[in-house]
């Protein structure tokens, strides 16, 4: 197996909505951001895998050092391996990749966020700084695509917490603000216990609110000569918002089951999508040739 075969596995079997976004790129970028997402969930089943905290610093620690290794051009790891032409082609910075680890080590500091400030730095490490060499990757041409491209990766592990809270409270974890689970009168056992109630429906509703805003303002920093190049994020977010949508419509019952949408909903979306922004980059170049 080539390195890249290894992390179009690692993708496939994720049944993430990133890997259906993906399959609209070019070869050059599909394949790096197939590396980059690998890399993500590489770090990210540390976190999750690994019931001991030591263990899992020193598996961390171990993927800090092959991020030095790769910059040296002796990548030990198939992601690694497969990351190595990305990082040079698009000039990806090592400080992007250690930002990662640093959130993912929040993890292991963090059982519960005490306000949306500190959360909002998880969300930056975990997803924003994944969204910014993500615009590098898709390409830009206006640097207020960076702006947009930080602001919908915190909008998609908003988004993330909102779909996971029950799976990520069997796992000891959660990700609403402390401060915010007190304002709307539930408890911190509430969520662990996976207690409905109306305040908690608030609460939810609250937050998936908090995640639309992230989507808007992102959407208002895309330029529109960025729009095409960078139309794998906003399958994503299709697919994301369509998410929330369903989440909403089920009335927020996150901690009675997991909303998902079917692999053949989301590849639907993800060709409505590509299709829709194919169309609008082609009015905007008659426009410009006009």
């Amino acid at each position: 197996m080539t390195p890249q075969q290894y992390c179009e596995n690692k993708a496939a079997k994720s049944g993430s909505s990133f890997y259906y976004s993906f399959l609209f790129l070019p070869t050059e970028r599909r394949e790096a951001i197939t590396a980059l997402y690998a890399f993500c969930r590489e770090v990210d089943d540390v976190v999750d895998e690994c019931h001991d905290a030591a263990v899992a610093r020193t598996k961390l620690q171990w993927w800090r050092e092959e991020i030095a290794r790769m910059f040296d051009d002796a990548p030990r790891h198939p992601v690694t391996k497969a990351l190595l032409p990305a990082i040079r082609r698009y000039e990806l910075p090592a400080e992007y990749f250690q930002e990662i680890i640093d959130g993912m080590e929040m993890d292991l500091a963090y059982s519960s966020y005490p306000s949306f400030r500190e959360l909002a730095l998880y969300c930056y490490r975990v997803a924003g700084v994944v969204g910014l060499m993500a615009a590098e990757i898709f390409g830009y041409q206006d640097r207020q695509t960076q702006k947009y491209a930080k602001d919908l990766g915190t909008a998609f592990q908003l988004t993330n917490i909102l779909r996971d809270v029950r799976e990520d409270a069997g796992r000891g974890r959660v990700y609403i603000p402390l401060d915010e689970v007190s304002r709307f009168s539930v408890s911190h056992s509430d969520i662990t216990e996976h207690r409905m109630s109306d305040n908690m429906r608030q609460l939810l509703e609250y937050q998936g609110e908090r995640a639309r805003r992230y989507y808007q303002q992102a959407f208002q920093q895309l330029p529109d000569i960025d729009r095409y190049a960078q139309r794998a994020g906003l399958i994503m977010a299709a697919i994301y918002l369509k998410t929330l949508d369903e989440i909403a419509v089920d009335g927020y019952r996150v901690l009675e089951h997991r909303v998902a949408l079917t692999p053949l909903r989301k590849l639907w979306i993800a060709w409505r999508t590509s299709r829709s922004e194919k169309r609008r980059d082609a009015q905007l170049q008659r426009k410009r040739n006009k």
